[in-house]
């Protein structure tokens, strides 16, 4: 893989700030990593140069989080960069109104200001059919209602990107469509309660926490977007999104597990574990350019043609194999084990249980394509 001069700099960064810290013992993002992060201008990345960022797209994200990852040894740390970059591109310069964008971009770009993303609910998922928490109109405001729950980087966010139902649509006898938007809510919003939730232990340094939304009354200019469409235009196409971005921080774990198991194999390895090992280093050699292609796709928008369908399943499935060679191959070869590579395997079986539903959707969706090509071959 051929490095610019910035990603030449983000190693040497992982390297020396992050490859020597043990973030699995904190159960909050270190400050002083947040502000060196800042001053190394990682949150620039991917955002628009009018606002502060370096004028990159979602290619450049994804490639600075595979290197977070390969070399910094903390998917945990990645996720938390990658989940606030995400909202910043993806939310706010995609679609904040020019007022949201001078206000929040900046901030975001230099590191001043996170957010977190509210659209699940406890005991429902992110389902839009069983969400409850609503948006109220009230004397020209919003009055939000509701409780959220699983807001990744909820912790250190200053501002909460909230979806509430709007409206619904006239039914009879009930039962109507939902209609939704979504709402910046700043943390310190009178009626805002942010409640700490638990993380997987896998994930650290991220943070989640809870919301508990009674009577928060926001300005019309909270709402994001289009009013009634968050759903559809933002919510649902943005877990497509955040796969395809996430899928570069999956290579670059596969590629430092080989680099762990070459170190566990001890000095004198059977020719049977050199020859695994070879297998194991060349199914993530392809995860790399298939992430890419991921995030050529999203830059495109071409995330929901079949291709890049394929491929976001494709490389999670690689990853579920991926890590159950590796398990093999350590009982069986390794001399010792060490923890850094314990907490990359615990940080796929965490990421392949995370939103199931929606991912089971896109497999059956692409097998009845695949099923009814070959039916009209016959």
């Amino acid at each position: 893989m051929q490095h610019t001069p910035v990603q030449i700099g983000l190693v040497g960064f992982a390297r020396r700030q992050i490859a020597s810290r043990d973030l699995l013992a904190s159960a909050t993002f270190p400050p002083d990593l947040w502000r060196a992060m800042a001053d190394e201008g990682l949150f620039r990345i991917g955002l628009p140069a009018e606002h502060g960022g370096d004028g990159g797209n979602y290619a450049d994200i994804a490639a600075a989080e595979r290197l977070l990852v390969e070399e910094g040894g903390s998917t945990g740390l990645a996720g938390v960069w990658g989940g606030h970059q995400m909202v910043a591109r993806w939310f706010l310069a995609g679609f904040g109104n020019p007022a949201q964008q001078k206000h929040f971009l900046p901030a975001l770009a230099s590191g001043a200001l996170t957010a977190g993303v509210a659209i699940s609910e406890p005991k429902v998922g992110a389902h839009p059919k069983h969400l409850t928490t609503t948006a109220t109109r009230e004397d020209g405001a919003y009055r939000l209602d509701g409780d959220k729950s699983y807001v990744t980087n909820g912790d250190i966010a200053g501002l909460y990107v909230v979806l509430a139902i709007t409206a619904i649509d006239a039914k009879e006898g009930g039962g109507g469509r939902k209609r939704y938007s979504f709402f910046l809510v700043p943390r310190d919003t009178p009626g805002l309660e942010v409640v700490a939730a638990p993380t997987p232990a896998t994930m650290r340094p991220v943070g989640h926490v809870a919301l508990r939304l009674r009577g928060c009354r926001l300005p019309a200019s909270a709402v994001l977007g289009e009013l009634d469409t968050a759903y559809e235009c933002m919510a649902l196409p943005f877990r497509d999104a955040e796969d395809a971005v996430g899928t570069s921080g999956m290579a670059g774990n596969l590629a430092g597990m080989v680099h762990l198991l070459a170190l566990e194999l001890g000095a004198t390895p059977a020719d049977e574990a050199v020859a695994e090992l070879g297998a194991l280093a060349g199914l993530a050699a392809l995860a790399g350019p298939s992430a890419e292609a991921l995030a050529g796709a999203l830059d495109a928008w071409q995330l929901e043609e079949a291709g890049p369908q394929a491929l976001l399943i494709g490389l999670r499935q690689l990853s579920a194999e991926f890590a159950h060679r590796v398990a093999t191959f350590r009982d069986t070869h390794a001399a010792h084990r060490s923890a850094a590579l314990e907490q990359r395997l615990g940080s796929i079986q965490t990421s392949l249980s995370v939103a199931r539903g929606p991912r089971a959707v896109r497999m059956a969706r692409l097998g009845a394509g695949v099923r009814a090509r070959a039916t009209l071959q016959v």
